[in-house]
C-alpha cells in the first residue's frame, strides 16, 4: 500500500510513473529531471536531486503535491521509500561531537528556539523513526533527514554545527482498517416491550361494524448503532472504521443491510429511522369494545469487532465493540370486551 505517483507537469498533468519501491536512477525509466508534481500513499518518500540517493533531499509525507519547490521541480533523479516504523519515534541530540556534553531526548515535534537547546546540537543518535532537522524554526531553511539507527558523531560532516532550531518526526500514512464483526459471539443484553399506540373501537349496534379508518398504519422505528474503540487502541483521532451490518443482525424482521462508518474522536453513535407498516383488524363484532395495542420490541445487542490495521507495510490486530438497540419488531395485540 506504500507508493508514490510522479507526474511530468504541475497539478498532476502529463506523463506519470508509479513506484512501490526505491528507484536508484530515474533515467532507468526515462523520467529523470522531469517531475513537477506527485502523490504519496502510505509511508513517506524521499526525493533526491542526484542518482544513487545523493544531493539535495526533500521528504514527502502522505498527500498530494500539485507543485514542488524550485529546488526540486524538474530536478529529481532518485526516490527512496521510508520503511522505518514511525509510530514511536525518538532521537537524542548532543551538545558536542561524539555524543558528549548535554543531551536532549525528543519524541515529538519540537521548536528548539523556545528552550535551551537552540543552535546547540553537534551530534545525534536516532533510536526510532525518521526525523527532519531544520536550521530555522517553524520547519524553515535547510534540513537534514536522520533515519532510524543512525549515529552521526559530528555535524561538521554536513555543515550543521550549532544550527539545529527545529526537529520533527516523519509521520506514517493513514492506516487502512478492516473490520470483521464476530457475529457468532453476539450477546443479547436487554429486551423489552413498549406499547407505542392504542386504538379503541366500540360497536354498540346489533351488527358487525367496519373501521372507517385505513386498515393499516405506519409507525416510525429507529436503530441506534454505536462503536467503542479499545482503550488500548493505537488508532489516532480521525481514523475511520467501516462496519458492515447485515439485515438480520438484531431481529429477523429487518432485512436491509448497510455499512456504517465510525470515526474515532467524533460521536460514535448513529441513529437510523425507518417506517414500518402494521396491519390492523378492521371489523368489530356487535356489542363489543375492541382494543388494539401496537407493541414495539426493543433489543440491545453487543458484538466484538476484530480490527485489522495495515500501516507502513505492517499488520496488527485490535478489537472494538459494536452495540445496537433496535425497535424494528412491531406487532399488534387486541382484546374484545362485551358491552
Amino acid at each position: 500500500m506504500n507508493k508514490i505517483i510522479v507526474y511530468q507537469h504541475e497539478n498532476f498533468g502529463g506523463l506519470s510513473r508509479e513506484f512501490t519501491s526505491d528507484i536508484r536512477d530515474l533515467r532507468q525509466v526515462d523520467f529523470d529531471d522531469t517531475i513537477s508534481s506527485l502523490k504519496v500513499i502510505g509511508q513517506p518518500w524521499l526525493a533526491f536531486r542526484d542518482p544513487d540517493y545523493r544531493g539535495q533531499i526533500s521528504a514527502y509525507e502522505e498527500g498530494e503535491y500539485g507543485s514542488l519547490s524550485i529546488y526540486m521541480n524538474d530536478h529529481i533523479s532518485s526516490l527512496q521509500l521510508v520503511n522505518e516504523d514511525l509510530e514511536d519515534p525518538q532521537i537524542t541530540l548532543y551538545e558536542h561531537i561524539n555524543y558528549r556534553g548535554q543531551s536532549k531526548v525528543l519524541t515529538n515535534e519540537t521548536d528548539l528556539t523556545t528552550g535551551y537547546f537552540n543552535d546547540k546540537a553537534s551530534s545525534h543518535i536516532v533510536q526510532r523513526g525518521a526525523w527532519i532537522l531544520y536550521d530555522h524554526p517553524n520547519r524553515g531553511g535547510w534540513y537534514y533527514v536522520a533515519r532510524s539507527g543512525e549515529r552521526l558523531p559530528d555535524y561538521g560532516i554536513i555543515g550543521f554545527h550549532d544550527r539545529c532550531s527545529h526537529v520533527r518526526p516523519l509521520q506514517s500514512g493513514r492506516p487502512i482498517v478492516t473490520a470483521k464483526v464476530l457475529w457468532e459471539q453476539k450477546k443479547v443484553e436487554k429486551e423489552k416491550e413498549i406499547v407505542i399506540d392504542e386504538i379503541v373501537g366500540t360497536n354498540r349496534t346489533d351488527h358487525e361494524q367496519t373501521f372507517t379508518t385505513t386498515h393499516s398504519k405506519e409507525y416510525e422505528t429507529s436503530t441506534t448503532h454505536s462503536f467503542k474503540f479499545s482503550s488500548s487502541s493505537t488508532l489516532k483521532i480521525g481514523t475511520k472504521v467501516e462496519v458492515g451490518i447485515p439485515g438480520n443482525a438484531v431481529s429477523v424482521e429487518t432485512e436491509i443491510s448497510t455499512t456504517l462508518t465510525f470515526e474515532k474522536g467524533k460521536s460514535e453513535s448513529i441513529t437510523t429511522k425507518e417506517k414500518v407498516e402494521v396491519s390492523l383488524p378492521a371489523k368489530t363484532p356487535p356489542h363489543t369494545e375492541l382494543t388494539i395495542n401496537v407493541v414495539k420490541k426493543e433489543v440491545t445487542i453487543s458484538v466484538p469487532v476484530e480490527l485489522t490495521i495495515m500501516q507502513g507495510g505492517k499488520m496488527k490486530t485490535e478489537y472494538g465493540e459494536y452495540r445496537s438497540t433496535s425497535g424494528h419488531s412491531i406487532r399488534t395485540e387486541y382484546t374484545e370486551k362485551q358491552i
